[in-house]
């Protein structure tokens, strides 16, 4: 359960080979009258490619990733090329603009904000002018996670694009590399008026489209943001009998019946999540713990059975590859 180059440089090939391919596209765009009748690039002239904006903001952090964890891989030059393209001045303005418009108040709310900021976090990460260019937009979902987060008086606890832990975990990265103690703390405040009184999860999943866990992704959430002496307290009383693998269907792979789907084959993505989130849980789970042996077993199952389909058809080639750089590299 680790990258190995040559999985990277699959990873990277598989990215680029979507990233700037324009079509099909699937657009999340409100249009206030005919003059908003525009192609994906000309309404954003970074994320226009990879099927829809959310999957392409992630593309770009799976290459980023990828290029700081096997800069070595032979597809580094064509990735960096594509980032000093992308990443100026010029080119952010114009996904801000899209973002300014009275129409984009939802406009991928809360998935595409938190992949954009998990995004900055990893640009940071590297020694080049992008994270400084792409700052404005990163700035921009910030401000509506604060906006947002003080009047969202429940959580959506969806297996998809609308979770709200799902977006916790990523902003929550964000806010660490960014050394923003304020931002953090709103993340963990919303955490526990969502969360903080969960217990006795009976897990019922998955639905036909999931590709997260509704379960593990929330607790993975409280384990990011709680401390650790919370988290101790919380989590055996959220899923209090994982020692007996209960509930059992958070230990059991997704069948997935047809690939070509584009919901159908988001249980590949169920399945890659569960096993990033077993193995961070597993990681906080102390060695006397006897559910421990089992939330790292539950994530070899759902890696195995997840990691071939990375690719193959376009519907779960174009984001796949992002989830399973997270079960890889992560725990």
């Amino acid at each position: 359960m680790s990258l190995a180059r040559a999985t990277a440089s699959r990873f990277a090939r598989i990215a680029l080979g979507h990233l700037t391919r324009e079509y099909p596209a699937k657009l999340d765009h409100v249009m206030a009258g005919p003059e908003d009748i525009q192609s994906p690039r000309d309404l954003h002239p970074i994320f226009f490619g990879s099927f829809d904006w959310h999957s392409c903001v992630h593309g770009y952090w799976l290459l980023a990733t990828l290029l700081r964890l096997r800069p070595e891989m032979a597809e580094a030059e064509q990735i960096i090329e594509i980032f000093d393209d992308a990443f100026t001045p010029d080119k952010v303005a114009g996904e801000v603009a899209y973002l300014s418009r009275p129409e984009s108040r939802g406009f991928e709310r809360p998935y595409g904000w938190a992949w954009n900021l998990m995004l900055q976090a990893e640009l940071l990460r590297h020694d080049r002018p992008w994270a400084g260019a792409h700052a404005p937009l990163a700035n921009a979902f910030a401000e509506r996670f604060e906006d947002f987060l003080p009047i969202a008086d429940y959580p959506v606890r969806s297996g998809a694009h609308f979770n709200t832990a799902f977006a916790l975990v990523l902003a929550s990265e964000y806010a660490d590399m960014t050394h923003d103690a304020a931002f953090r703390q709103l993340l963990l405040d919303r955490a526990l008026v969502w969360y903080g009184q969960d217990a006795a999860c009976p897990a019922w999943e998955p639905s036909g489209d999931d590709f997260l866990s509704p379960a593990l992704i929330e607790a993975e959430a409280m384990r990011r943001l709680m401390p650790r002496e919370r988290f101790e307290l919380w989590f055996p009383r959220f899923l209090p009998d994982l020692a007996r693998k209960q509930p059992a269907t958070l230990f059991t792979p997704a069948r997935v019946s047809d690939r070509t789907d584009g919901q159908i084959v988001h249980l590949d993505g169920l399945n890659l999540s569960r096993a990033w989130c077993w193995r961070t849980l597993a990681g906080a789970m102390s060695e006397a713990d006897p559910a421990k042996p089992l939330a790292i077993n539950a994530a070899l199952n759902h890696l195995a059975a997840a990691i071939p389909h990375v690719s193959g058809d376009y519907m779960g080639e174009h984001w796949l590859a992002t989830f399973a750089l997270l079960a890889l590299e992560n725990g």
